[in-house]
């Protein structure tokens, strides 16, 4: 491995030996001794240590070892990945959604395979009335990209329709205070089914239906950003969206 010589310079230039650091760090100085020759990478808490004591930047003395971690930490929010949405058991859709205690999202189309279900319907007014706060996004049926995604399964108007029978399903949880439910006419990239610290996110493949299309389950991580950055696209999509009822 090639030798870390950006901690050779800070070290000289700041007058700190290899046996000073390493007895600051508690190391072994051959061990200081093969960050710097060899280019090895301390652990984090080490790395972190070692910057602050020559009062640098951890990316100035060893680059991209923060992102490498960050891509570590968010491949472990990914509890597994389904192929296709329906092969995702019922169950684990009563579960997630089961498991709130502070807030479902959901950001779809339409979603009329979970509005159909009476039982998950109940599942939502009992959770609104307890306490969690309920926020639904649905495509609005006269949006241009409602027509388009339509057009791309090969179902026409019928995705308008889809639409219109999922808000029909849901009018009794229109009357529950802490659910809200709008209207939004983005391009979907992806579906949302958000319980907490946990999601259900079935991407869209052009040319496929959703049903077709596959599904990652995902929880958040701590130093994870991959389920933070899914919750800031539904954020975005909800700032724009119009209430319901407006």
């Amino acid at each position: 491995m090639a030798a870390n010589e950006r901690l050779r310079a800070a070290l000289l230039e700041r007058g700190i030996s290899v046996d000073a650091l390493a007895a600051h760090l508690q190391v072994d100085p051959k061990t200081v001794q093969r960050w710097v020759t060899q280019g090895r990478e301390p652990y984090p808490r080490l790395r972190y240590a070692a910057a602050t004591y020559l009062g640098m930047d951890e990316d100035d003395l060893w680059p991209g070892a923060n992102a490498t971690r960050q891509a570590s930490l968010s491949e472990n929010e990914i509890v597994t990945v389904y192929p296709h949405r329906w092969t995702i058991p019922k169950d684990t859709w009563g579960r997630l959604f089961m498991s709130a205690e502070a807030e479902i999202g959901i950001l779809a189309y339409s979603s009329t395979f979970l509005t159909d279900d009476g039982e998950f319907l109940r599942l939502l007014v009992d959770k609104a009335r307890r306490g969690v706060r309920v926020r639904l996004l649905l495509g609005d049926p006269a949006s241009p990209n409602v027509a388009q995604r339509g057009e791309d399964e090969g179902v026409g108007d019928g995705m308008a329709g889809r639409i219109k029978n999922a808000l029909a399903a849901l009018r009794p949880l229109r009357t529950v205070d802490g659910a809200e439910l709008r209207l939004h006419g983005t391009v979907l990239y992806n579906s949302i089914y958000r319980a907490d610290d946990q999601m259900l996110v079935n991407a869209y493949i052009y040319g496929s239906t959703a049903a077709n299309s596959p599904v990652l389950h995902l929880r958040a991580m701590p130093g994870g950003d991959l389920v933070s950055t899914y919750l800031e696209s539904f954020e975005k999509v909800w700032a724009g969206a119009t209430p319901l009822d407006s």
